[in-house]
């Protein structure tokens, strides 16, 4: 008996590492898998017509999902740029859920070719892997790409010739910074992300929205209003109370970790976005290109409206307080 113990030891070793083996990979692999299923789901029941688009500039193939309104008229135009977890599909679900109200929408993958089959988002084995990249990519890069987008966009037949911006997390930081460059926008839609170093350059209004436990984002308001109110800029950034960085997807997860203050600030910030998109649609589309000289750019920030203020809106009501007035 001694004997046929031994000789069955190598199979159980075999069997167990095998076992041990697969209980390490089944959790790994669920991030990249079904983190946001719900997501895809949602997206996979919608009528409206989505396309997968390659842009090329400089020598580089762009891909950008575009999805578009079922409307009569011509459209604003949307580029919605990505948080730092990649072109996810609740990024996608997102700029579904903006073209049902009415808008194209286009979403560059600024992670297209990056991954490690020459690939996009889609490529990368997991969310840490997402985010190195993403926190790598060089920053004229995609400047570049968000241009290639925003042209796309502008000269689709059946836009109107208004653009608006808008981006999440890390790509509400490269919205700010878009806004820095690109002076055909009709508006920005900072969501919870940081401001470049110098406003000066910005024509279009900017929305902010913040959430009120993102210690780290929050920090940089008072500044950021400081020197918007010194450029003569518009900001109206707005704080949910009780709301974590990245509400706007946290709100809407199923999952019964999804906090109430979170839905809440994703369910106001989404109206807000809304409300103010309306308002870019009711204005006349402007003429500037993104290389015009700094004359047309000052004659175009005179002639807009310069206001900055901060509100705050809690999570148990829908009024908005105004905190700051400036100017």
């Amino acid at each position: 008996m001694r004997i046929t113990l031994l000789r069955m030891k190598p199979f159980w070793n075999r069997s167990l590492l095998k076992l041990a083996a697969a209980l390490v990979l089944v959790p790994l692999a669920a991030p990249v898998v079904h983190a946001q299923d719900w997501a895809k789901a949602r997206l996979d029941k919608s009528p409206r017509h989505r396309e997968w688009v390659t842009l090329k500039h400089d020598g580089r193939s762009l891909q950008a999902y575009v999805v578009y309104p079922e409307v009569k008229q011509k459209a604003t135009v949307v580029v919605l740029i990505h948080e730092i977890f990649g072109l996810s599909d609740w990024a996608k679900e997102m700029a579904d859920e903006i073209a049902a109200e009415g808008y194209i929408v286009v979403a560059p993958d600024l992670l297209s070719g990056m991954g490690p089959k020459g690939g996009g988002s889609s490529e990368f084995a997991d969310q840490e892997a997402t985010v190195k990249a993403v926190s790598g990519l060089d920053a004229a890069v995609v400047t570049a790409d968000l241009d290639a987008a925003a042209d796309y966009g502008k000269k689709l037949p059946s836009a109107n010739g208004k653009l608006a911006v808008a981006g999440f997390c890390w790509g509400g930081g490269k919205t700010f910074a878009f806004a820095t460059h690109r002076k055909d926008l009709s508006a920005a839609f900072v969501f919870y992300g940081p401001p470049p170093s110098d406003v000066t350059t910005i024509v279009a209004p900017v929305y902010g929205f913040y959430a009120g436990n993102d210690a780290r984002i929050d920090a940089t308001l008072p500044d950021t209003i400081t020197a918007m109110k010194a450029a003569g800029k518009k900001f109206e950034p707005v704080t949910y109370d009780g709301a974590g960085h990245g509400f706007m997807r946290a709100g809407e997860d199923p999952a019964p970790t999804t906090t109430e203050a979170n839905k809440q600030a994703r369910e106001k910030g989404f109206a807000r976005l809304l409300m103010l998109l309306k308002q870019v649609d009711q204005q006349t589309a402007q003429l500037a290109v993104p290389d015009m000289d700094r004359s047309v750019a000052k004659q175009a920030k005179n002639a807009a409206p310069m206001s900055c203020e901060h509100g705050t809106v809690t999570t148990d009501t829908a009024k908005t307080k105004t905190s700051a007035a400036i100017m």
